[in-house]
């Protein structure tokens, strides 16, 4: 079927958080959520699943492992069996658990800033001690700086937290930086935690590698993160996954989450099965009007965002912008939400080198999204 993505559907008043935040008033272009209703076939499953009328407790269901399965199959080559999967609602509790099972107070998360900031702020609220070399800008995109990538682990390093396809600079690591980090990690005996939640939204010519399928040494101390959330827009119904694939990796993860992981929600499991088996057709769409979108902001940011630059988009919908040179006074965040009323993400929240720039979530109709830019134009013509 034919999806209508420049439909603008009302969402305030439905509690959604991304449009409830900052009022009625303002646009928000912030947290990961698209403004596209469900593909039809993860509709027509949750209906089903709702007229069954029970919803009582449930183990994981049989065909979510093996669709989950079969998918890293075809996807990606991987052999994975059904014990290496480890259920969650969500992956930044997956991160949280990762930090608990593997590495103790005091001991060092090793992250890469500007990066989604869970990955900065949870540790240390678990009392671990962040590691924070930043990604290195170049040109219109970013690169790893391998020499502090490595000089920053210490003795007391036990895990890095990788981000691919990262958020919220956009890049989807090629397999020789996927190798190289990989190999500094297995050399000084890091666990690696790969969070693949964007894995799906990707731009033509770029192909994820989920860095535990470079080799049985790496998927031997790596934990992935993966989720139907960003994918199909699920992040509402608690649905996610941890792959392990080490038997004693498995055990600490389970010791360090007992009593803390409430598991699968039923209505997430049926529409990540619908959605894997059936969404194809909607998300091959949601692309491409991705892909418009984001080339509507190549074209618009340089014409009439003065001194406004823009990363290049390998993956996700979160455009990540470069306000430094545009003239503002004191916080972007706060002069685009107070003088434009538009709501983005700060990039301070992105830890080292996200100073200056502000994060956009064009997954919107074009009227929403050309609205919002609008706006922060004319906010800008008046400075």
């Amino acid at each position: 079927m034919q999806y209508d993505f420049d439909n603008v559907r009302e969402r305030r008043g439905s509690d959604s958080a991304k449009w409830k935040k900052y009022g009625p008033e303002v646009l928000p272009m912030w947290v990961a959520d698209m403004d596209f209703i469900s593909a039809e076939p993860i509709l027509r499953a949750l209906h089903e699943r709702v007229n069954h009328g029970f919803f009582g407790y449930t183990f994981p269901l049989e065909e979510f492992c093996q669709t989950i399965r079969l998918r890293l199959k075809n996807l990606y080559g991987w052999e994975v069996r059904e014990e290496d999967l480890f259920f969650l609602p969500g992956l930044v509790t997956g991160l949280n658990f990762a930090f608990q099972a593997y590495a103790a107070p005091g001991e060092g998360v090793l992250v890469q800033p500007p990066v989604y900031h869970h990955f900065i702020k949870d540790p240390v609220n678990h009392g671990r001690v962040v590691l924070d070399p930043p990604l290195v800008p170049n040109g219109d995109t970013y690169e790893i700086d391998f020499e502090a990538f490595e000089k920053a682990i210490t003795g007391e390093t036990k895990i890095f937290i990788l981000c691919n396809p990262h958020n919220p600079v956009a890049r989807v690591y090629m397999r020789k930086e996927l190798e190289r980090m990989a190999e500094i990690c297995l050399r000084h005996r890091l666990v690696i935690c790969s969070d693949e939640i964007h894995c799906d939204l990707l731009y033509s010519g770029y192909r994820h590698i989920p860095i535990a399928t470079l080799g049985a040494e790496v998927a031997d101390r790596t934990v992935t993160l993966m989720a139907p959330s960003k994918t199909y827009n699920l992040a509402g119904l608690r649905c996610g996954l941890a792959i392990i694939q080490n038997e004693e990796m498995g055990k600490a993860w389970k010791k360090a989450t007992l009593g803390l992981n409430p598991g699968l929600n039923i209505l997430g499991q049926v529409a990540a099965v619908a959605g894997y088996r059936e969404g194809q057709e909607w998300l091959d769409q949601v692309l491409d009007y991705l892909t418009r979108n984001r080339d509507f902001l190549y074209q618009y940011i340089p014409d009439k965002l003065p001194g406004v630059r823009m990363t290049r988009m390998e993956a996700t919908y979160l455009a990540w912008l470069d306000c430094r040179q545009a003239g503002i006074q004191g916080n972007f965040f706060q002069f685009f939400l107070k003088e434009a009323k538009v709501a983005l993400n700060d990039g301070a929240e992105f830890g080292r080198g996200g100073e200056g720039f502000v994060r956009l979530n064009f997954a919107c109709p074009q009227k929403t999204l050309t609205e919002a830019l609008d706006r922060m134009s004319l906010a800008l013509q008046k400075l």
